[in-house]
């Protein structure tokens, strides 16, 4: 988890430090790529101004993927606040650099962070570096600097979800962001091999309660944000085999736990669905939540009209090496991803290509699948060995005998070689070249995106301006995601960072709607229990 959220800073821990006069705190995203507009809100911006305690003031915010960071805006003394993620740490550690020559207190936080601490220190020029969530932890670390002694680590852990906090989006710049984001989960129960979400923030959910998350959607309504985010690790955190495992075993405490979750998620949609009517949301979810027809009844009647779906391999034996046999493959999984499309949730597909148990013709049965499924939106990566995950443990270990250097570097540290010079995959392929897999994953992003494809995909929609909006999202997406991601060549990089930009303008008023400076929060009655799994057969009853 980035630096995020907020806590009430406690007494006795320096709130009564003298903060030096002129002392700013600034708060910035790094990105080598700015687009002017974003897609989608970076969350923890906002919720780390949040723990900002009030005698700092309110931070100076930027995000790098609107416009980069000007040097000069930041002054001796300041405390300059990064997060980083394993994609961004090389340029995190470019501003961290930067924000010291001015004379600032540099501090780190995110997953890459929590992950390599030492390396934000003697890399990044940081003078601490967080660890875990930053929710409480942060008013600590503003006034460790204030007095001039901040720790080199400061941890925080996994706070309970009763301390999460609201964002502070009057902080976020107008006309910036298309989609704004809020988080109701962290945590996710499951444990896929090249995921590390289970491993630094849990795999038990932390679950805010409906009241905070209902609360901060309807004041992003009031700004005018009708599409929000559901930035959740998982939004579907107790599955039926969860409920039917934990009866079996007799735990009764697991079972009330479980139910407690899920029912949770059910108030939760029900008092979405009681929002504005022209409000459309968009979460993560795994596979498995089409088995829950109940769920996805309620996701419907909420407006959760899309979801990114972790399909990553159509083959069993591609599901096998990444730890997720959970799935179906083949005719088996067309039915599950169509099971979303009966139920109103359109599906964005994620797969991974360069799986061992790839071969040549599976970037062919990939695409085809993804068609025959009806999904409506769709990534295609190449498999890389993230940090924190069991993939990239045994990559690291088998690099340790005879590691490989790509100009001084090893290539398990491939976050810190130049864009120019980062190989496209890092794990040797038994049949196929790095060369042969990012040219079939180009082709797929391709084919997928297509004019014609595209176009008719995009009758999932009714009015013309709907289809229009539908088209150029696609575009963009393909070109921030497959161009930017996958090309080799930097020209041709500049020229799609180029096209992007173009791109979001006319997107940013097609989402956008009109502000209800006036609207109220929704009473709500609390409906009877839902989705409880009988002792019986495991049918929901109502």
């Amino acid at each position: 988890m980035s630096l995020v959220n907020v806590s009430t800073f406690s007494a006795g821990s320096g709130t009564n430090s003298v903060i030096p006069e002129g002392m700013r705190v600034h708060l910035v995203n790094p990105s080598d790529m700015s687009f002017g507009t974003a897609v989608i809100t970076p969350r923890w911006l906002f919720v780390l101004a949040a723990a900002t305690p009030e005698a700092f003031g309110d931070p100076v915010i930027c995000d790098e993927t609107l416009e980069q960071l000007d040097p000069a805006a930041i002054r001796k003394g300041d405390i300059v606040g990064i997060g980083i993620h394993t994609g961004n740490a090389l340029r995190g550690y470019e501003v961290g650099k930067l924000a010291r020559e001015q004379g600032a207190w540099v501090v780190y936080g995110g997953i890459h962070a929590t992950l390599y601490p030492d390396e934000a220190i003697e890399l990044g020029g940081a003078n601490a570096v967080v660890k875990g969530d930053g929710d409480v932890v942060w008013g600590e670390v503003l006034y460790g600097c204030a007095q001039g002694k901040p720790l080199p680590v400061y941890d925080g852990g996994r706070i309970d979800a009763d301390k999460f906090v609201a964002a502070r989006w009057d902080l976020m710049p107008p006309s910036s962001y298309m989609w704004a984001s809020v988080q109701t989960v962290r945590g996710c129960a499951k444990h896929c091999s090249f995921c590390s979400v289970w491993r630094t923030d849990g795999q038990k959910p932390r679950q805010r309660a409906s009241d905070g998350v209902i609360q901060e959607i309807v004041e992003l309504r009031r700004k005018g944000f009708r599409f929000i985010a559901l930035a959740d690790d998982n939004f579907y955190p107790v599955t039926l085999t969860d409920l039917r495992l934990a009866r079996a075993q007799g735990n009764d405490v697991k079972v009330a736990q479980l139910e407690s979750i899920r029912a949770e998620r059910f108030t939760l949609m029900e008092r979405l669905a009681d929002l504005p009517q022209d409000m459309i949301f968009f979460t993560q979810i795994t596979m498995e939540a089409a088995e829950d027809l109940d769920f996805l009844d309620a996701m419907r009647k909420a407006r959760i009209r899309g979801a990114l779906v972790g399909v990553e391999a159509v083959t069993a034996e591609g599901l096998k090496s990444v730890f997720k046999d959970f799935n179906y493959s083949g005719d088996g999984l067309v039915k599950q991803l169509q099971t979303f499309k009966d139920h109103g949730v359109h599906v964005l597909g994620s797969f991974i290509f360069g799986l061992p148990s790839d071969r040549p013709d599976t970037f062919e049965a990939t695409a085809v699948l993804a068609k025959k499924a009806g999904v409506t939106f769709a990534q295609f990566v190449m498999m890389t060995p993230f940090p924190g995950t069991v993939d990239f443990i045994a990559w690291e270990k088998a690099q340790a005998v005879n590691p490989e250097m790509v100009g001084g570097t090893p290539i398990t540290r491939y976050w810190l070689i130049p864009a120019s010079m980062r190989p496209k995959m890092f794990t040797p392929h038994p049949t196929m070249s790095s060369d042969e897999i990012r040219e079939r994953t180009q082709g797929v992003w391709d084919r997928f995106y297509s004019y014609s494809s595209v176009w008719a995909r995009s009758g999932c929609v009714k009015s013309l301006k709907a289809r229009l909006a539908f088209v150029l999202i696609s575009r963009l997406y393909r070109q921030m995601y497959a161009k930017t991601g996958i090309s080799t060549d930097s020209a041709r990089k500049k020229k799609s960072n180029w096209m992007a930009r173009q791109l979001v303008k006319p997107l940013r008023y097609l989402f956008l709607a009109k502000p209800m400076p006036e609207l109220q929060i929704p009473s709500h009655t609390a409906k009877a229990p839902r989705g409880v799994v009988t002792a019986g057969e495991g049918v929901l009853t109502r």
